[in-house]
């Protein structure tokens, strides 16, 4: 772990101002008109959760979570204002979009979004259409399609810039944003990487024995399910195609990737664009992301980038505070081991992230 950096972040964030009040949430189904929605006929879901710094005195509860058993009892639950008007203790907020794991759910990054709204931000976390279990199974194109991700994030940006109520205390200079796993690839295609399926296949062929490169059965059958929709489908073959194009939306001025993916798919030819400030959070005991072909290969390619490992921490520690009831049920989420405080370890990445963007985004500055 790079302990002076360590050490920095958290002396910045103890100089943060905590803000005077509860922290909000809405949820927002925006729609992308220009892409379709695989599930139906219609327009693409952008599914965004806000969470925000709310009026003083709004009322909290801890009864906003519609997930089905046992996941519902397996999180900790944070009290929150449900629909609550935005503080007016400031005019503007600067915003940091979130962007979690494949598979997943936007409620998974509630743990950093909340910690960023009681400091002064507005937090949105995108639910990726395809790749998230909120709306059930997960399809193989959203497995596959790396790039759509990135395009829900720019599209949830335009959306909140238009948002009646969000859209005039956002400050659209002061943007970031953070992801898990497939959303820390994503956050760092939106920094400029090019992510490019061909650099997969020539490592794999270089390291077939690799752990990125001995995919799980559900990783063959995404893959093969794509393969199959593909050859049905131009429009499919088309995204596939275009996935090493640039997706970088220069709006977001700095990114936190936790635990980031498929690092292979990016070289150091795809990665020289990354321009902005770029952290990385790693766990030592990551047997899913490894640190040496993703984490540590990403921030050796990125210029300027900073990198974070913790010790004894696995994938899944990201993925929020679990409960008794979660690590009895749930152990492949919620089991860290006897040497990992879950708690203190989210506590400390969301104080350090907090610290990044304050200082990234020039926020400190200001107050």
């Amino acid at each position: 772990m790079l302990l002076a950096l360590a050490l920095l972040l958290c002396a910045a964030a103890s100089a943060a101002p905590v803000v005077a009040g509860p922290v909000g949430m809405v949820v927002r189904e925006y729609t992308d008109p220009s892409r379709p929605n695989w599930r139906t006929s219609g327009h693409r879901p952008v599914l965004t959760v806000v969470w925000y710094p709310a009026a003083a005195g709004a009322p909290t509860t801890i009864d906003w979570s519609k997930a089905p058993s046992p996941f519902a009892e397996s999180f900790v639950k944070i009290p929150l204002a449900p629909d609550a008007a935005v503080s007016a203790s400031r005019p503007r907020y600067p915003i940091v979009l979130l962007s979690h794991g494949a598979t997943s759910t936007p409620w998974s990054l509630i743990w950093l979004g909340v910690y960023l709204a009681s400091h002064g931000y507005i937090a949105a976390a995108v639910a990726h259409h395809g790749d998230t279990g909120y709306e059930g199974q997960p399809l193989p194109q959203g497995f596959v399609l790396m790039s759509e991700r990135a395009k829900d994030m720019s599209v949830a940006i335009d959306h909140l810039l238009a948002d009646p109520k969000f859209g005039e205390r956002i400050d659209p200079k002061r943007i970031g944003a953070a992801g898990h796993s497939s959303g820390g690839e994503t956050v760092i295609a939106l920094a400029g990487g090019m992510f490019d399926p061909a650099n997969m296949r020539k490592y794999c062929e270089e390291r077939p024995k690799s752990a990125f490169c001995v995919a799980s059965p559900e990783i063959r059958e995404n893959l093969r399910r794509f393969e199959d929709l593909k050859k049905k489908d131009r429009s499919l073959a088309e995204l596939y195609e275009r996935q090493n194009e640039s997706y970088r939306d220069p709006r977001i001025r700095a990114v936190v990737a936790l635990a980031p993916a498929v690092g292979p798919a990016f070289n150091r030819a795809g990665l020289d664009s990354v321009r902005i400030p770029v952290s990385i959070v790693v766990g030592d005991a990551d047997t899913i992301t490894p640190a040496d072909e993703h984490a540590q290969h990403y921030a050796k390619l990125i210029r300027g980038a900073k990198l974070t490992v913790i010790p004894h921490a696995g994938h899944m520690i990201f993925g929020g505070e679990c409960t008794a009831e979660g690590r009895k049920k749930l152990a492949v989420l919620c089991d860290d081991g006897p040497l990992v405080d879950r708690r203190e370890v989210l506590r400390s990445v969301a104080s350090s992230a907090l610290a990044f963007f304050n200082a990234s985004l020039g926020v400190l500055a200001r107050q």
